[in-house]
């Protein structure tokens, strides 16, 4: 089910760059939050996890609860500011960056600004989730869905450091494993 889904986005976004097409931001966000692939990451997260993963667990990964869409759009908002210059420089141009622009008619920076913020305020949303919701699937599941957003918070927060992997991510690796906090 997620595979098809995200075939499908991958595919509406080859048609955008085939067709030199910059979508409303609503229309970029629906496809986009599911070809970032979150979703499906989360969904194969959760095979490894012997009996804490119940069918229940999947049904609730499936339903598409609010940490999920947050951590969704946290994902592609900071993948698309992250590599906007770079991918504008190869010549794709449907980021969730371009569309706001187009759409609201503000400056670069401006949509920065707008985007920022909401990474904020979704960030509330999934410690709501994570902490005020009583919910229906045991703990570790929703950890897995944390973990995986705030290895992609690392990731991006300072620049593409998955298309980039460069300084910044050894810096973070070795500061990881080889130089541990001492408790």
């Amino acid at each position: 089910m997620q595979w098809k889904a995200t075939a499908r986005a991958f595919f509406d976004e080859a048609r955008w760059l085939h067709e030199g097409c910059i979508p409303s931001m609503e229309e970029y966000m629906h496809v986009a939050t599911t070809s970032v692939g979150n979703t499906l990451l989360s969904t194969i997260s959760l095979l490894g996890m012997g009996d804490v993963v119940t069918k229940e667990a999947f049904e609730w990964l499936f339903s598409n609860p609010k940490i999920l869409r947050a951590s969704n759009i946290i994902f592609r908002l900071m993948n698309d500011t992250a590599g906007c210059k770079s991918e504008k420089e190869r010549g794709l141009e449907a980021s969730s960056v371009d569309c706001y622009m187009k759409q609201h008619g503000v400056s670069e920076q401006e949509t920065l600004d707008v985007f920022n913020k909401q990474v904020m305020d979704l960030w509330k949303d999934i410690n709501e989730e994570l902490l005020i919701k009583p919910t229906v699937v045991p703990r570790p599941v929703l950890m897995r869905v944390l973990n995986l957003i705030r290895v992609m918070y690392l990731v991006y927060k300072r620049g593409d450091g998955f298309t980039h992997v460069g300084k910044l991510m050894k810096d973070i690796v070795t500061s990881l494993f080889l130089d541990p906090v001492p408790l």
